[in-house]
């Protein structure tokens, strides 16, 4: 296939924790996690034109890494090597420009969504020749999260984050997303996390989710809580803001900063916002889990 003269864009969405337990840790120190991942209608815009030279990743947000550096262009990397290894094409050039809306350093999956999209463009711009398995496994070497992205559903997921479920069944519900403007490290977050305070009695299995609504996956909780909540005082802030509005089942989603609250109706969660924008630096976001 020549696709140079094929210009398209992309989206990819944000995603919530419902719940997040920590059941182990590996011995390379990655932690075993039980999640479940929601994608939310909060989207970065993905441009591709295929021309230039090489892969060429445009985006303004001060926050995310240029070059060789951004998993935008890694992904895009990644395919190509894969396109060359397994296929009689060769991707050529692309220029990418990346439109950022999610927020960096929020918990929210904004680079993992990034990189899971462009996997998922460049696959479809080039006639598929990658089944979706082979993308998830593209997708793991870029991180953990990358592929519950290229899944594209609600997913209970286990190990790091790599073994997903899908979870049918979920009623659609109104969020509102608060960002309090604070980057938070999930890597020191692990690090700080006393495995003995993450009580759970037993792994969870997918069939022990039957009739469950969104609200009781939200009660089960975040483990990464305990420490982002102390470390970084202004997400402690915003979720008490959440919860003195009235917002139900607050949780902080992965290992922050973001933290969200539901709503029966949207009606009720813009309310909220229009409360809570008054506040100074705040970031606020009312929108739909994807189910």
């Amino acid at each position: 296939m020549n696709a140079g003269d094929i210009n398209f864009r992309a989206l990819a969405p944000a995603k919530v924790n419902l719940f997040l337990k920590v059941v182990g840790q590996r011995a390379d120190g990655y932690h075993l996690l039980q999640t479940l991942m929601c994608p939310v209608n909060w989207y970065d815009e993905l441009v591709f034109e295929f021309s230039g030279s090489g892969i060429q990743v445009q985006c303004d947000h001060p926050q995310v890494p240029p070059g060789k550096a951004n998993l935008v262009w890694k992904a895009a990397d990644l395919f190509a090597r894969n396109l060359s290894k397994f296929t009689d094409q060769r991707l050529g050039a692309v220029s990418i420009r990346l439109d950022k809306k999610i927020p960096v350093g929020a918990g929210l999956g904004g680079g993992s969504s990034d990189a899971a999209a462009v996997l998922r463009a460049l696959n479809q711009a080039f006639g598929f020749p990658f089944k979706k398995d082979k993308l998830q496994a593209m997708a793991l070497e870029l991180g953990a999260d990358v592929p519950f992205f290229i899944e594209d559903a609600p997913c209970f997921a286990t190990g790091i984050g790599e073994y997903l479920t899908p979870v049918v069944g979920l009623k659609p519900q109104s969020l509102l997303i608060l960002y309090p403007q604070v980057m938070v490290s999930t890597a020191e977050v692990f690090k700080n996390l006393n495995l003995g305070l993450t009580k759970i009695p037993e792994r969870l299995k997918y069939h022990h989710f039957d009739g469950f609504e969104i609200r009781d996956f939200c009660r089960l909780g975040n483990d990464l809580e305990e420490v982002t909540l102390v470390r970084y005082p202004a997400v402690a802030e915003a979720m008490e803001a959440l919860i003195n509005q009235g917002a139900g089942n607050v949780r902080m989603s992965g290992s922050g900063s973001a933290v969200f609250g539901l709503f029966a109706v949207e009606q009720e969660a813009r309310k909220v916002a229009g409360a809570l924008k008054r506040r100074s630096g705040w970031q606020v976001f009312v929108g739909k889990l994807l189910v």
